[in-house]
């Protein structure tokens, strides 16, 4: 069979996947907290019809003869470059400006959190500051964030501390911040949906992973911007070109099989 034939399958195979990820990029152009995709390919094997010749003495070297044998997904790369602010107002959204992820965990037996750039918190009716999956806040000290009940109101600081005001009128240091992960390699990070990741050995050095502050500079840590939420980074510009290279890639792959067919069908008809 021609060789040809193969690698239009394989061109096909990989444009299709890169639709799959176009589409879900614009799917999610309005999810807080989104980070686009990307895919990257990488040719296959070659196929080595005359090897190397070194140059001799009164004669030069040969060139290897190779013949590729289509392509093939390198990556699926999350991109975690920051999306644009939208001002909510509302002092339980926080948006990260810079680098980190707020920890939540399902469970107070959970041992590694999940992370999440969505800051749309709210709170529950014991006073736990939760995601609107249920899902519990953690603070730099690890534990779960529950609001005292003589607090009539609550702001937070760029440092992540939650500023208070009691009954009596009085502004009260709270001494609780909003925790925050910062890893080495964010895209070694696993998508498990619902807006969180899941540390993987890829994402930190040696499995170790620390909460803290946020502006923390020794951890680079980002701000923590209350009353705001960060939007998607996908670009829709750049999402409709990469679509429409992707559709003539597929065309063109699928081309090189009518084509290849075509050539098959003459030999078929040699034998008449």
């Amino acid at each position: 069979m021609l060789r040809s034939l193969y690698s239009g399958v394989s061109g096909m195979r990989g444009f299709q996947t890169k639709l799959d990820v176009i589409g879900n990029n614009i799917a999610n152009v309005n999810t807080a907290g989104f980070k686009a995709s990307r895919v990257t390919f990488k040719d296959m094997l070659s196929q080595t019809l005359q090897g190397v010749t070194a140059p001799t003495e009164g004669r030069g070297g040969v060139n290897p003869m190779q013949i590729g044998l289509g392509s093939q997904i390198a990556a699926i790369t999350t991109i975690h470059t920051g999306g644009s602010a939208m001002t909510t107002n509302n002092v339980l959204d926080l948006r990260i400006d810079g680098d980190g992820f707020f920890a939540v965990i399902a469970n107070e037996d959970q041992e590694i959190p999940y992370l999440t750039r969505l800051g749309s918190f709210t709170l529950d009716a014991e006073g736990k500051l939760v995601t609107h999956d249920g899902l519990l806040v953690l603070s730099s000290d690890g534990e779960p964030i529950i609001m005292e009940d003589d607090w009539t109101s609550i702001s937070i600081s760029q440092t992540g501390e939650i500023i208070a005001k009691n009954q009596e009128g009085d502004t009260v240091n709270t001494e609780i911040f909003i925790g925050l992960i910062n890893v080495v390699n964010p895209a070694g990070l696993e998508k498990l949906g619902n807006s969180l990741y899941q540390i993987t050995p890829n994402a930190v050095f040696e499995g170790e992973w620390e909460l803290t502050t946020a502006a923390n500079m020794e951890m680079g840590t980002g701000s923590i911007i209350s009353g705001q939420l960060e939007m998607s980074n996908v670009d829709l510009t750049t999402e409709f070109t990469e679509m429409i290279i992707a559709q003539r890639g597929f065309q063109a792959n699928s081309r090189i099989i009518t084509t290849s067919d075509e050539i098959l069908q003459e030999l078929v008809n040699l034998k008449r």
